[in-house]
């Protein structure tokens, strides 16, 4: 890609923040748990149907999962992304200053703490802002996106590529913030942010804990 398609891209992103703002806004207040975010799911089906994508909705037979797909000519690379949208139970928050519930739901409801309303968002930013350059620039490709729910759960990763979906895919952009600057970058994600199977770990303590003793540079007391 040359300097002026990445230019367009970034220029792209600055004119639409306004709307990707707002989507935001859309799937931080549907907020639904593991699996249940069919609101959510639909949305993103139906927008990427807007953009001219073809879009499996279910996929991997998971109902709130979806692959959309994009190419332009012949050859070129195949780059996938992916949105997360899975809200967690317990952490329903007003936009406020204090804790408190969104208005008339319970404390107890889902509500999106990292939040993956804004983690879907900007992969989804940052795929239509690619799009919309290969269109100006004439760039071949294809473009694959995933609709990955239960996050948390680490549950949809695993199944879309036991069952094929990311075969063909010769890179994935994956991102996530971190508040941990300088004690961690962004090598740290090489890997925890793709297929994992889920695991459950136990810990024995044979004494008492003192890394909570350690200097402030420490990464462990975070």
């Amino acid at each position: 890609m040359t300097a002026a398609a990445k230019q367009f891209a970034l220029d792209w992103v600055t004119k639409n923040r306004k709307s990707l703002s707002d989507w935001n806004q859309v799937i931080w207040h549907y907020a639904e748990p593991a699996l249940r975010e069919y609101k959510s799911a639909a949305w993103y089906v139906g927008r990427l149907r807007a953009e001219g994508f073809k879009v499996e909705a279910g996929s991997g037979g998971m109902p709130t999962a979806f692959c959309a797909r994009y190419s332009r000519g012949r050859g070129g690379p195949v780059i996938g992304a992916y949105a997360e949208y899975d809200a967690v139970p317990g952490n329903c928050q007003a936009a406020a200053t204090r804790q408190m519930p969104r208005k008339g739901l319970s404390k107890h409801a889902a509500g999106h703490t990292d939040p993956h309303s804004a983690l879907g968002i900007g992969a989804l930013g940052g795929l239509l802002a690619a799009k919309a350059a290969m269109e100006k620039h004439d760039i071949k490709g294809t473009l694959v996106f995933f609709g990955e729910p239960a996050e948390k759960l680490r549950l949809s990763k695993p199944v879309h590529a036991a069952k094929g979906y990311y075969d063909g895919v010769d890179a994935f952009i994956s991102f996530h913030p971190t508040y941990m600057l300088p004690l961690a970058n962004t090598t740290r994600w090489d890997t925890h942010c793709g297929a994992a199977y889920l695991c459950i770990y136990s810990f024995e303590c044979d004494q008492p804990e003192t890394w909570l003793k350690g200097e402030n540079t420490s990464a462990l007391p975070a």
